[in-house]
């Protein structure tokens, strides 16, 4: 069945479980707003501004687990979606966006709004693609969303030429690709190295990032605190992952972090960092950080391995699947005189 490039756009998106987009009308995707208008399973949210818009579609990823889908028209509106595709692309959350773009024979002319919107975020997205034939459309669609949801998330740009949403292909429906658990990166010689470190600690601390947030990984990581005696503190996309009333959390760390956070970590002989990625706002000067201690960063990202940060060792992986591990080799620890000096320290250094 051959069906138009705007009718494949929507039934791609129900396919993929879309049911919220948020978009703004122009020219170069007034038609597939018509068919976005014909169906009512997606509901379409129409903000007063594109920057609005992409950042109202990341407050969605974020809330929902979902991805934050958008749709915008080319030129001035592809790039007003900038500044929260860079928000997105810092922060890990899955975005796919979809821009309008001139005519094929037209790009390249200057023509009236036409942008090179994948070249201007290619630095801060995972993947973007210009689609100029429309038998390539369904197929990138796809790929937007598994790119988007897969290993450390991230936001998409698929920029579409005017023809590919008028012209007619055929049709064929796709399941959406699974998203698994990244673990055939999870090297059995790196648990064995964690275990080690963390059995020969008398004074662990925990670092917890982003990561454990889309890794969904709280109660492992409430497991490991306890069961290790290591209190936790937290960046701020952190925030979250580990229960903020919880007698081994310390707090925030870093400039607006609490002293004991801060305390504990300059004083700690392992620093174990759950899908954390170093930020100078957490580490001010590099060269001084958790100087006393042994680091063993885990994060899903190879990239953020020893990026900013020098770490003794490192696992890379899925940080829930990492920790289940983990914990499943782990016996109880006492530290009961390292837990009691960071208790000490609270009441010293609260917040005021």
């Amino acid at each position: 069945m051959d069906i138009t490039g705007r009718k494949l756009f929507v039934r791609a998106l129900l396919e993929e479980g879309v049911d919220t987009i948020f978009g703004y009308p122009g020219g170069m995707v007034t038609d597939v707003m018509d068919e976005l208008y014909k169906q009512e399973e997606i509901r379409l949210i129409l903000p007063r501004h594109e920057q609005a818009l992409v950042h109202e579609a990341d407050a969605y990823a974020r809330t929902t687990g979902k991805v934050g889908v958008c749709l915008v028209t080319s030129g001035p509106g592809a790039t007003n979606l900038v500044t929260g595709l860079a928000t997105a692309n810092y922060d890990s959350v899955p975005l796919v966006c979809f821009t309008g773009q001139v005519a094929r024979h037209l790009i390249g002319n200057d023509a009236f709004q036409e942008v090179d919107i994948v070249g201007i975020t290619r630095s801060i997205t995972k993947y973007g693609v210009t689609v100029r034939n429309r038998e390539d459309l369904g197929r990138i669609v796809k790929e937007a969303f598994y790119i988007a949801r897969t290993g450390r998330p991230g936001p998409v740009l698929i920029d579409i030429t005017k023809n590919v949403t008028a012209e007619t292909c055929e049709y064929v429906a796709e399941e959406p690709e699974p998203v698994e658990q990244q673990t055939d990166t999870i090297r059995e010689e790196d648990i064995e190295t964690a275990l080690e470190m963390i059995r020969n600690a008398q004074k662990p601390f925990i670092f917890v990032g982003g990561g454990a947030v889309l890794a969904n990984a709280s109660e492992e990581l409430r497991t490991l605190a306890h069961r290790i005696q290591a209190p936790v503190a937290d960046s701020l996309m952190g925030k979250g992952a580990f229960d903020g009333t919880d007698e081994m959390y310390t707090g925030m760390v870093g400039m607006h972090g609490t002293k004991t956070s801060n305390y504990g970590i300059t004083e700690c002989d392992l620093l174990i960092v759950a899908g954390a990625r170093f930020s100078d706002r957490v580490t001010g000067n590099a060269a001084k950080f958790a100087q006393n201690a042994k680091i063993l960063q885990i994060d899903v990202d190879p990239a953020e391995i020893n990026k900013n940060i020098r770490t003794h060792a490192s696992i890379i992986g899925d940080l829930r699947v990492v920790l289940r591990r983990l914990n499943a080799r782990l016996d109880p620890i006492n530290h009961d005189e390292w837990v009691n000096h960071v208790e000490r320290m609270k009441d010293m250094y609260p917040l005021r």
